[in-house]
């Protein structure tokens, strides 16, 4: 039976989803997500050159960094000052301090805390649920400052993470991990 023809059916939408982060607005939705770049993977490939043909056979399996755009609002919360915070509770440390503190990734894991992403559909139930394992922030980007844009101001954080689980509402948890 084709997709359409059920009146049940529904496509996931890209608006809708829900982005929890444990290290910031104390581990609540974050309201202010603008958008967010799912988890990706790519396996690479060796070749085998047996006689006069080519044979491929896969490797290993490697996560792409996810990302997510925030709008930066000046209250309740400040997007800016969460981030920066997470950053400090990593173990960044201003250089004109008398400590020399560097990141590690225990404090970026426990700084940064969980990322989820979750797909909702138009009653606000979870379809998929993304989680990042062990994740921490490799880039922080703030938008230009121009008088002739009147544009919201954005941040963009670039998340690492070693692996992700993906959740369906039909409850199977596929995991992967770099390796396997």
């Amino acid at each position: 039976m084709a997709f359409w023809n059920q009146s049940s059916a529904a496509p996931k939408r890209n608006y809708r989803f829900k982005v929890l982060i444990q290290g910031m607005n104390g581990g609540s939705v974050i309201w202010w997500a603008k958008g967010f770049k799912t988890p990706s993977y790519e396996i690479s490939e060796t070749a085998h050159d047996y006689l006069d043909n080519k044979y491929y056979f896969p490797g290993r399996l490697t996560w792409g960094d996810s990302s997510m755009t925030l709008v930066d609002p000046i209250s309740p919360i400040n997007a800016v000052e969460e981030t920066n915070q997470i950053i400090i509770g990593s173990g960044y440390k201003v250089k004109n301090e008398a400590e020399y503190d560097t990141i590690s990734r225990p404090a970026s894991h426990g700084a940064l805390g969980s990322v989820v992403v979750d797909i909702i559909d138009a009653e606000g139930n979870s379809v998929e649920q993304w989680t990042l394992k062990n994740a921490f922030i490799k880039s922080v980007s703030f938008s230009d400052l121009a008088y002739d844009n009147d544009d919201l101001r954005t941040i963009d954080i670039t998340f690492r993470y070693d692996w992700a689980t993906c959740s369906s509402d039909g409850g199977t948890t596929e995991q992967f991990s770099n390796g396997s």
